[in-house]
């Protein structure tokens, strides 16, 4: 273990953590607009010179677009606050298959967590409603149901297949069952 340090390692250790002394003079000619302010946070501004050499700086499409297509997420452009319409009543329930294997040797590696779930159950009650009525639309992660009394906008815990789920309106109950089966990149790998 060496002990304490030469004067030479103090001198470069102090050159390290001070910052070089500027000019007096150098800072009185600053005007005041040419310091630091929000502008400067971030990617420099590229000038058509930068965008001809082919600089790999990322470029908006269009300046006038607070934000892109792909920083919105999905389903907000359903959401109308100015619509009365109630939303009816809803349940998530999420299900996985699980057999004898399973349930008393756990040879499949499955567990009760939502991460072992191979679908999604949404019920919802629709009171006075006829199946003709409805107009379900599903994405990938929001659901969107309206009939003419009831508006539902959900988010869904999870992402799912929107091409693959089913839907059933059981009329006695005047409730609508939609099973969605989920879409995780690594199920194939976590459910083998």
């Amino acid at each position: 273990m060496e002990g304490l340090a030469s004067v030479q390692d103090l001198h470069a250790l102090s050159a390290l953590l001070s910052p070089p002394q500027e000019d007096e003079e150098d800072l009185r000619k600053v005007k005041p607009l040419e310091k630091m302010g929000p502008g400067h946070i971030g990617a420099p501004a590229l000038t058509a010179t930068d965008n001809k050499q082919g600089s790999t700086a990322y470029v908006k499409k269009n300046n006038k677009n607070i934000w892109d297509d792909e920083e919105v997420t999905e389903g907000s452009h359903f959401e109308d606050l100015t619509d009365p319409r109630p939303q009816p009543e809803y349940e998530i329930i999420l299900k996985q298959s699980v057999g004898t294997e399973d349930l008393f040797l756990g040879l499949s590696r499955k567990d009760p967590s939502s991460m072992c779930c191979e679908s999604m159950l949404v019920k919802v009650k629709l009171p006075g409603t006829k199946a003709s009525d409805l107009v379900l639309d599903v994405k990938e992660t929001f659901l969107d149901l309206r009939t003419p009394k009831y508006k539902l906008g959900l988010h869904l815990p999870h992402p799912v297949h929107k091409h693959e789920g089913n839907a059933r309106f059981i009329t006695e109950r005047e409730e609508l069952e939609i099973t969605l089966p989920m879409n995780r990149p690594m199920d194939s790998i976590n459910l083998a």
